[in-house]
């Protein structure tokens, strides 16, 4: 096989952005898996994105920034085949205590630079949202605490919801539809895609010189790990062992017969730690099995939802990320059998009439993949390892959103142009500095959903 500028292992939104990146520059691009592109987690996504991060600093909001800027401009060049919305992320809460809490996070967000706090106390201040496209939309986050208000335009929360921040530069996107556009740019430019397993990475002299594919060499003075959940076993091919761990993460599908969430509502998502009320029966029933104990306790805040595909669709996805502690890797994914139980179960604090399906459940879908991170949950995007070796990873359910900026960084990094100054926040070599590992035990919000 001839040789090219830049071999990337991994076909997934990561691989594929990073590849139309690349080609737009001029560069030509291998891009290699054992699957068919964009058919492992990304094709378990839920598909949204967001420019609402914490800090410590305004790294994560600018990357997002960006990206969504591309992911606009990509959805106005292709009469929007990607479905981008800006319905936003309604974060409900029906705990007095905890509005403090949305208000607190609206003004750190806002001095990150995702746009204005605006606070409503009585009818008629707040600005509701459009169903489709995004064009015009605000940006920042409306924070609803007059009642009339939240039942007028959210009908299908609970009474008892006391308040619900709407982030505004938030939504959804057609994800397969997004990672085809890009494949496709960067096919019809220098880009090819092979079928097969990346074995070894060879180094002549410190430098990447050719890549071992399946029984092909490929000569090539650039290698971008771009394996998702294969990120570390990838990295050591490069004599790299990367800061990086995964958690199981799933979602559900099912037919909202009933029609309680509305077509076009945003995310829906509680914002308050739940105990689940379980009946005596159900208790000692989970207390009897070691795994599903911790169902017994409290959960975290973030049940969430969101109508799924057209105006003729009756299907709504639901994820909560209640179980998430670091896990090995495998596929398929183990069987989660409460899953959507307890999914639905949480989403009732604020949309009660899921109730119904509790008792009387549709027949769910279940899918999802490993969310791989960093302890702090933001990327690696950069060099690492022997020249011409660089990674593209740790986006912890956040590829989808990120992918655009992050392949823009990495063409900076390989073409050696000027990079943005949130870079540096990304860089794998950042674990180099003492000063930062060691504040990472501070690091307490890491904006994960």
């Amino acid at each position: 096989m001839t040789g090219y500028d830049v071999v990337i292992c991994g076909a997934g939104i990561a691989g594929v952005a990073a590849a139309e990146a690349l080609t737009t520059r001029g560069a030509s691009a291998l891009l290699v898996d054992e699957r068919p592109p964009l058919s492992l987690t990304s094709d378990a996504s839920s598909e949204c994105y967001r420019n609402w991060w914490p800090g410590p600093d305004d790294a994560m909001v600018a990357l997002m920034n960006r990206s969504i800027d591309l992911l606009e401009t990509l959805a106005l060049e292709t009469q929007n085949a990607i479905a981008l919305n800006r319905r936003g992320y309604l974060y409900v809460t029906t705990d007095p205590a905890r509005v403090t809490l949305l208000r607190q996070a609206g003004e750190t967000a806002a001095a990150l630079g995702a746009g204005p706090l605006r606070v409503h106390t009585q009818p008629c201040t707040y600005t509701p949202l459009a169903a489709h496209g995004f064009v015009g939309q605000p940006d920042g986050a409306d924070l609803i605490l007059d009642r009339a208000t939240l039942q007028r335009f959210f009908p299908c929360l609970a009474d008892n919801a006391v308040a619900a921040l709407h982030t505004r530069r938030c939504g959804w996107l057609s994800a397969q539809q997004l990672g085809m556009t890009l494949l496709e740019r960067a096919r019809s430019r220098s880009a090819r895609f092979l079928r097969a397993r990346v074995e070894a990475v060879e180094v002549t002299n410190g430098q990447v010189s050719a890549v071992q594919c399946g029984d092909e060499r490929v000569p090539t003075g650039a290698f971008i790990n771009a394996a998702g959940p294969f990120l570390r076993h990838v990295g050591r091919m490069v004599g790299v062992e990367l800061p990086v761990f995964s958690e199981r993460h799933l979602k559900v599908a099912f037919e909202d017969h009933l029609g309680i969430i509305p077509r076009d509502a945003p995310l829906l998502i509680c914002a308050d730690p739940q105990t689940l009320p379980w009946t005596d029966e159900e208790r000692a029933m989970l207390a009897d099995e070691p795994e599903a104990r911790t169902l017994l306790g409290e959960l975290p805040a973030g049940a969430h939802c969101r109508p799924e595909g057209g105006a003729g669709s009756a299907w709504v996805i639901a994820l909560w990320a209640y179980d998430a502690a670091p896990v090995e890797e495998m596929f398929p994914l183990p069987s989660a059998p409460y899953f959507f139980e307890v999914t639905l179960r949480g989403l009732t604090r604020i949309i009660p009439a899921l109730e119904a399906y509790v008792h009387r459940p549709p027949r769910p879908s279940i899918d999802g993949g490993y969310y791989t991170k960093t302890r702090e949950n933001r990327p690696l995007i950069g060099p690492v390892g022997p020249r011409g070796s660089f990674v593209m990873g740790a986006f912890s359910g956040y590829g989808i959103m990120a992918a655009c900026g992050a392949a823009e960084i990495l063409a900076a990094h390989i073409g050696g142009s000027a990079l943005p100054a949130y870079a540096a926040a990304f860089h794998p070599a950042r674990y180099d500095d003492p000063a930062y590992c060691a504040r990472l035990g501070a690091w307490t919000d890491t904006g994960q959903l």
